[in-house]
């Protein structure tokens, strides 16, 4: 069942949206070589805490990060830990915020240095996706519109779409209805409607779209060994199109100030 969302409530999850991506900008300013990824993960938590939220990974389902950090072949749900970051790296950073009794989820990846010329390609061509699926948030649309736009712009570019893992609602809950694939066919699935709320997430691989499961339980990795990209918004349907709740304002500017090209 989709719960709609009243403006009031939609206001209360742009506020922890917000920041999320205000986390992921406190993120943006340490990450580099050299730095662990439970560093990165600690700088989150008091981030959070410090703004008035609580982390929404934290404990769920028995998670035991803050973040979700995936490097490199991993495409999401990576646990925080020893690993240093290298010249060449690409790291998924996906956060989750709840406040005010209401969630907000936002992910990024970020390039460490020296990243190939293929893979930089793979970031800007999975944003792009992000945003082409955002486009299509316009009430009497439907979900395979939004899916339709983010597949067909990724396998336009010779890439592949993880099909096993997707969006989702959000609200008083990390995970709602409805399902949000990052495939599908135009007219297809539920109808966007006012006061839907839906996190939009495409996780692109440079290779083939098959993955698996890490023996940890959480980490998901391509199966061939290839770079995979992931970035995620929250977003309403308001006035019939859409509002993007979350951010990448903040740590854009900080990329920016650290001349760190996107």
């Amino acid at each position: 069942m989709i719960h709609y969302k009243t403006q009031e409530e939609i206001e209360l999850i742009r506020l922890s949206s917000l920041l999320v991506g205000k986390t992921l900008a406190a993120v943006a300013e340490k990450i580099g070589e050299g730095v662990t990824t439970i560093q990165l993960d600690a700088i989150a938590e008091e981030f959070i805490r410090d703004n008035g939220g609580k982390p929404a990974f934290k404990g769920y389902n028995g998670f035991p990060g803050t973040l979700c950090i995936s490097v490199n072949s991993q495409v999401v749900h990576g646990i925080p830990g020893k690993y240093e970051l290298k010249d060449g790296d690409v790291v998924s950073v996906d956060c989750g915020v709840v406040m005010n009794g209401f969630f907000g989820d936002s992910a990024f990846t970020f390039p460490i240095g020296n990243v190939k010329e293929e893979v930089r390609q793979l970031l800007r061509v999975t944003r792009e996706s992000l945003y082409k699926g955002i486009e299509q948030v316009v009430e009497g649309n439907r979900l395979g519109d939004v899916g339709f736009a983010i597949q067909d712009h990724a396998e336009k570019h010779g890439y592949s779409v993880v099909r096993e893992l997707v969006g989702h609602g959000i609200g008083r809950h990390l995970h709602e209805s409805p399902e949000v694939p990052n495939y599908g066919k135009k007219g297809s699935g539920p109808k966007l409607t006012e006061g839907l709320v839906i996190a939009i997430e495409p996780m692109i691989n440079l290779g083939k779209r098959s993955i698996r499961q890490e023996k940890d339980g959480w980490t998901i990795t391509t199966s061939d060994g290839l770079p995979s990209a992931h970035y995620e918004h929250t977003v309403a349907v308001v006035r019939g199109k859409a509002s993007i709740l979350s951010s990448f304002e903040k740590i854009e500017d900080v990329l920016k100030i650290r001349k760190i090209e996107i």
